[in-house]
């Protein structure tokens, strides 16, 4: 076959799926949603019904733990029965977690188990689009794979941007107390996406007698490898993005609003916009270079914004940590099925569980160096030296040790380069 007739055949199957794309970076949109949405009612919640920060923390956890019970539980039955079951389920949670959600106060005097019950349903929807996405776009015949996760994995942080300013100006507008009108408005777009994936096309699965099972996965080093290469992903990326507004708060003593609305938001735009980039023009580079890249310029972020004598410097490391850190988690991902590339869904449980599992102990790490810093006693005349207060200094050297997770992401991805079975072709 020569050069012609593939490009040809890889058009015409691109039309194809074109559907079962816009399906897909819809999802991640909704992935979105099911994480930023919550946190953003915690304030009026704690108005209205009285709950408190621990609560809150309780939620938040339970979220995560969710999403990555969600990753393990589905993988055996994806590759058993197909996608198209699960991903057709995942919409219908989140309007179902919502639902729940909004009405137990109807039906609660306490509604905090009806908060925890909507969480708990909802946040299914996180675990099984991680894992379903990447099954699905991976599946998609043709050579534009990294392309095509790059674009989708960019739709995630254009999600959080608009649920964090939609939902806040929405607050604003039409008061507090008609918070559950707004959830309900956001419940709009999975209904959509469940269309969406009941009449699309979806990619065949991998004969089972072609799949490459865990248990020939994990006898390879460079399955282990990959696995660490995501975790130090995910805590480089969301120990950032956790931890901006807070840090330009306090530390930096940027006004809230600023730090929000510039900070966070720009490190998400920034985000999507290295991966939006990627997927435009990225096919010709080789993701492991950007990767490598990317790892290190991060780190130069960290240290900056930890470092930084003047505010705006501070600020620019936090919004430029999100197109250093862009390209690590889905490039991961894209390693991972180059890799593999007769794995079934059990290898794209595990990438996620593992970028989750990175998700929350970066920002604990960066929590605990925040709160013990100062009182170590040489750290304690550098704290004096500096002219810091014990929260400020906490909290940049929570962002300086934060470093360590883009270096570590480096060094594993040499290790990988060198015992993987690594293929740089651009597009593959």
């Amino acid at each position: 076959m020569n050069a012609v007739q593939e490009q040809s055949e890889e058009a015409a199957a691109g039309k194809s799926y074109r559907a079962t794309v816009l399906a897909c970076y819809t999802a991640n949109f909704i992935g979105a949603l099911v994480v930023n949405l919550t946190p953003i009612l915690f304030i009026p919640l704690k108005m209205l019904y009285g709950l408190s920060y621990t609560q809150f923390g309780i939620l938040l956890a339970v979220n995560y733990v969710t999403q990555v019970l969600a990753d393990i539980v589905f993988s055996w039955p994806t590759d058993r029965y197909g996608s198209r079951p699960f991903i057709v389920l995942a919409p219908l949670l989140t309007v179902a977690g919502y639902l729940i959600f909004a009405c137990s106060p109807l039906f609660l005097e306490n509604p905090f188990p009806g908060f925890l019950l909507g969480t708990v349903v909802f946040s299914a929807t996180g675990g099984l689009l991680e894992l379903l996405l990447n099954v699905i776009i991976n599946g998609i015949p043709g050579s534009r794979k990294a392309t095509l996760l790059a674009v989708l994995h960019s739709f995630y942080a254009w999600g959080q941007v608009t649920v964090v300013l939609l939902t806040t100006v929405a607050l604003w507008l039409f008061g507090a107390e008609n918070w559950q009108w707004i959830v309900g408005a956001w419940g709009i777009i999975p209904v959509v996406n469940f269309f969406q994936f009941l009449f699309c096309k979806l990619p065949p699965q991998v004969p089972k007698a072609k799949r490459q099972g865990a248990a020939l996965l994990l006898r390879e080093k460079s399955f282990y490898l990959i696995i660490a290469v995501i975790v130090f992903a995910g805590m480089s990326e969301v120990s950032m993005n956790n931890w901006t507004s807070a840090f330009l708060e306090r530390a930096v003593q940027i006004p809230k609003i600023i730090g929000d609305t510039v900070g966070v938001c720009l490190f998400a735009v920034m985000l999507g916009t290295g991966r939006l980039l990627y997927g435009l023009f990225g096919e010709k580079y080789d993701i492991w270079k950007l990767m490598a890249g990317g790892s290190l310029l991060a780190c130069v972020c960290y240290l900056t914004a930890a470092l930084a004598g003047f505010p705006a410097l501070a600020l620019a490391g936090c919004v430029f940590c999100g197109l250093a850190v862009s390209l690590l988690w889905p490039g991961s991902v894209v390693l991972a099925g180059r890799q593999f590339p007769l794995a079934g869904a059990w290898l794209y449980a595990m990438l996620a569980a593992g970028g989750d599992i990175g998700a929350a102990i970066g920002p604990y790490l960066l929590g605990v160096v925040t709160d013990h810093a100062a009182g170590f006693p040489l750290l304690k005349e550098l704290q004096q030296a500096g002219g810091l207060s014990s929260e400020q200094f906490g909290l940049r050297s929570g962002l300086l040790f934060g470093a360590f997770f883009p270096a570590g992401t480096f060094f594993l991805l040499l290790w990988f380069r060198k015992y993987g079975n690594y293929r740089k072709t651009g597009g593959q």
